[in-house]
């Protein structure tokens, strides 16, 4: 047992999709306090925010001991790549995510692609490439056709994916992150993928090493603007209603994709315990993996967990226990949406410090809640500080109201320089 109804849990991370985890489990009956380090503005209300960053691994694993932690939960990918699990593992210390050795399914996309061939999982053809004149090479003799996706190897918080059109656009985005670091290190080695054509889907479940739970699933919108126009971000927003997937592809996931998956990792000797997101792209070919994240989907974190009805801390005891075939999961069979309000200029260059006022007005209103994802407290007062700075979230019976009582609430919101999408949950709605 990793705890009882007088558990103190620490959340490690700062965005939205961290305090959407700290609000959950503030909810449980077994919680009687919830920690966020770094946290954020929004955090700071159900949590108490420690001055630490997530990857302060060592001072993150002394303060749980200090303060008697009963539990860590991860939230983002970059602590997990650089083997916090193991840290707190060795140190005896209850922790939820994979090991550094599970965590490569996302610090490696080259690590994925050959995991996938190896275990039969289904995905885009691709080039793996590990030098500058290596790629310009396979790209002079392009055999995956265009458009061409172009992707770092190593993590770029959701940037490192590119769609060249031509094989002098493809040159210069190789340039780009081959030599000019754009991305740092992450772009040291690239993927050369072909496209997909089809609707994406972001499909996430729970894992203790065997048994699976799955989520609802849910749709991300990557591009900055409306219609899927502009460069790749972190994530605009996004919905989840039952509708996106009908039963029997929801089988075909779990049969095809997950369950080879997490089958293939205990083969491996790096069993999957935590949380695994799969982003997949839907085609007249089949469903195939765009990618695989070692942690929950953000902003996919906010309507998913928007919709669970059941006990987190129940969920993360069978994950930690390897004992999820005795947990039963629950969800509203309603819809959700989350909208992000970003900072103009984002994901280049953007204003912080800006004022932000409306929120609790926007949250009186009915099944909407908003969850902090770049944002700090100054003089008690909500200033931005991040690219990515809200998530309007809310509920309905179903998509398009869920999606109606969202935008209305938007229009309370205030700060300067503020952007969003207005098409959010729209391609569901047209289904």
């Amino acid at each position: 047992m990793i705890g009882d109804k007088s558990m103190r849990i620490l959340v490690v991370g700062s965005g939205g999709r961290e305090h959407t985890l700290v609000w959950k489990l503030a909810q449980s009956s077994k919680v009687t306090q919830v920690f966020c380090a770094p946290g954020n503005g929004g955090t700071a209300n159900v949590s108490q925010n420690v001055a630490l960053s997530a990857t302060q691994i060592e001072a993150l694993a002394t303060f749980v001991q200090d303060q008697r932690i009963d539990l860590t939960v991860v939230g983002p990918e970059l602590p997990l790549t650089l083997g916090i699990v193991d840290y707190f593992t060795e140190k005896g210390l209850n922790i939820i995510g994979p090991t550094k050795g599970a965590a490569q399914l996302e610090g490696s996309k080259i690590f994925a692609k050959d995991f996938m061939n190896r275990h039969n999982v289904p995905t885009a053809n691709y080039l793996a490439c590990e030098s500058y004149k290596e790629t310009l090479a396979s790209i002079r003799c392009n055999k995956l056709g265009y458009p061409l996706v172009i992707k770092a190897d190593g993590l770029a918080a959701g940037k490192g994916v590119v769609i060249t059109q031509t094989m002098l656009e493809a040159e210069s985005v190789v340039r780009q992150m081959m030599q000019d670091r754009i991305f740092g290190k992450a772009g040291e080695k690239v993927l050369l993928e072909e496209h997909l054509e089809g609707e994406e889907v972001s499909f996430m479940i729970f894992s203790d090493g065997d048994h699976i739970l799955p989520m609802v699933p849910s749709q991300d919108h990557k591009r900055v603007f409306d219609n899927d126009q502009g460069p790749n971000t972190g994530g605009m927003g996004a919905y989840s209603t039952d509708a996106i997937l009908p039963v029997e592809q929801h089988q075909t996931i779990l049969k095809t994709i997950v369950e080879p998956t997490i089958q293939g990792m205990a083969i491996e000797g790096t069993p999957y315990k935590g949380i695994l997101y799969f982003g997949l792209m839907v085609t007249k070919q089949g469903i195939k993996v765009l990618e695989y994240n070692v942690r929950m989907g953000d902003p996919e974190t906010q309507p998913v967990l928007y919709r669970l009805k059941s006990d987190l801390v129940d969920i993360f005891q069978g994950i930690y226990e390897e004992d999820l075939k005795s947990v039963e999961v629950t969800w509203d069979p309603g819809s959700s949406v989350c909208v992000v309000l970003a900072s103009k200029g984002y994901p280049g260059e953007f204003e912080t410090g800006n004022l932000v006022t409306g929120i609790s007005d926007a949250e009186a209103t009915e099944n909407i809640n908003i969850f902090h994802a770049g944002t700090s407290v100054k003089n008690d007062q909500i200033h931005t500080n991040g690219g990515r700075v809200l998530g309007v979230t809310g509920k309905s019976t179903n998509l398009s109201a869920a999606v109606n009582q969202v935008y209305q609430a938007i229009k309370k919101v205030r700060f300067s320089n503020m952007h969003y999408r207005l098409d959010i949950g729209s391609k569901g709605l047209v289904k």
